[in-house]
């Protein structure tokens, strides 16, 4: 019985086969571009022909740096890279890591030299990209002092800050002394206190932008203190300077739009936080002068002042209350007292002075209450209510005293 194989262990070993041949792991065909497409996911999708055939091709983003220009249908150009079987629709096509165009191959392999040469020396390395500022005061520009790329510049930068200051350093961009000029640009700029400084031009060949593939340039940037932002050509253009730069922007008005911050974001968001803090600061007050007015009334019964007020008022009812108490005690006892006192007014010696008796002692002031209690001859003293009657004692005559009787002896 035959061997029968699956189509996809066809397609796998046909795509060993492509693996295992290294002239085709990396190989250089020259052609014309046709069915050239830019996918939204960064690939580019074209065909290389010749008078001969035709072969596909595909350059994934991840390679797009190799693309120094925008490639188009017709152009005659030099596709680096390998050629391999997609295996799940069983055909080869050409997976390209570089492009030129025909005629530029030289320039180019000067351009990768030095571009492999300058990451080697740790160039390109994001440890020595400095960050971009988010608000500047004065923003630096080496380009050519005509052309659409300062217009586009100064328009975007006024556009989103009217204050901004813009100090232009007018260079040569292309052509013999152009990297000399740009260099001088950025040292005058370097030194001139602005906070960025965005070096470029519009797009062209790669002969026209060759003055920013220059080593000089690239040290020139490496070096200076001040951040830079590269943006140099179209939007797949690729120089030397938009690695070294710290930051690269596609065009010269996408720079403007990166250096420069929109003033008019800055003062809505300004007057949203300043709102933001209104309100804040006015719950917090409001709550704060709640708790306040809640301890207030707390501490209005726990007051040591109203207290003291009450035990205060306190006294002074007990003060009043004792202070009645002794009137009416007094008062009371003084009633009993008056009553006493009439009671014992009738006991009262003066009073029976007062109604003709008298008081009689003897020379030793003891009272004489009997005839027995003196001799003829002894000294008396009669007490009367004006003073004392001193007599002697010629007789005596003793009588018998019954109650409401009276009878000699």
């Amino acid at each position: 019985m035959r061997n029968a194989y699956s189509v996809g262990q066809v397609n796998r070993y046909i795509k060993n086969m492509f693996t295992q041949d290294y002239l085709l792991q990396k190989i250089y065909v020259k052609g014309e571009v046709s069915n050239c497409k830019y996918h939204t996911s960064g690939h580019i999708y074209f065909s290389l022909k010749d008078e001969t055939g035709t072969l596909n091709c595909v350059m994934f983003a991840g390679h797009r740096r190799g693309l120094a220009f925008a490639m188009k249908n017709g152009d005659k150009v030099i596709v680096g890279g390998s050629v391999d079987v997609y295996e799940r629709d069983g055909r080869y096509q050409m997976y390209a890591k570089e492009i030129t165009l025909e005629g530029a191959g030289a320039l180019y392999e000067r351009y990768l030299a030095l571009k492999q040469e300058l990451e080697d020396m740790g160039m390109f390395a994001q440890e020595y990209k400095q960050p971009i500022p988010r608000f500047i005061k004065r923003l630096g520009v080496v380009t050519a002092p005509t052309g659409a790329a300062v217009q586009d510049i100064r328009n975007i930068s006024y556009r989103r800050n009217p204050y901004l200051q813009i100090i232009l350093y007018p260079a040569l961009v292309q052509g013999a002394g152009a990297a000399e000029s740009i260099v001088r640009g950025i040292e005058m700029l370097d030194v001139a206190d602005v906070d960025v400084i965005i070096i470029g031009r519009g797009g062209g060949s790669i002969e026209d932008l060759w003055a920013f593939n220059e080593e000089i340039v690239a040290r020139a940037i490496f070096e200076c203190r001040t951040p830079i932002i590269s943006a140099v050509g179209h939007e797949t253009d690729f120089t030397i300077a938009d690695f070294v730069a710290d930051l690269r922007a596609p065009t010269p008005s996408a720079a403007a739009e990166l250096a420069v911050d929109d003033y008019r974001s800055v003062v809505e968001a300004v007057s949203l936080y300043r709102q933001r803090i209104y309100r804040a600061m006015s719950n917090r007050v409001d709550l704060y002068r709640s708790k306040v007015e809640h301890f207030q009334t707390k501490f209005g019964y726990l007051s040591p002042e109203n207290r003291l007020r009450e035990q205060r008022q306190r006294l002074a009812d007990l003060e009043n209350a004792i202070q009645n108490t002794m009137e009416r005690k007094l008062q009371e006892d003084r009633h009993r007292l008056s009553i006493y006192l009439e009671r014992f007014t009738g006991f009262s010696p003066l009073k029976k002075l007062n109604q003709g008796y008298s008081y009689v002692t003897d020379k030793t002031k003891k009272t004489l209450t009997s005839v027995e209690q003196v001799q003829n001859g002894d000294t008396i003293y009669i007490s009367v209510t004006d003073g004392t009657i001193e007599a002697d004692v010629t007789g005596t005559v003793k009588e018998e005293r019954i109650y409401g009787e009276e009878r000699k002896l």
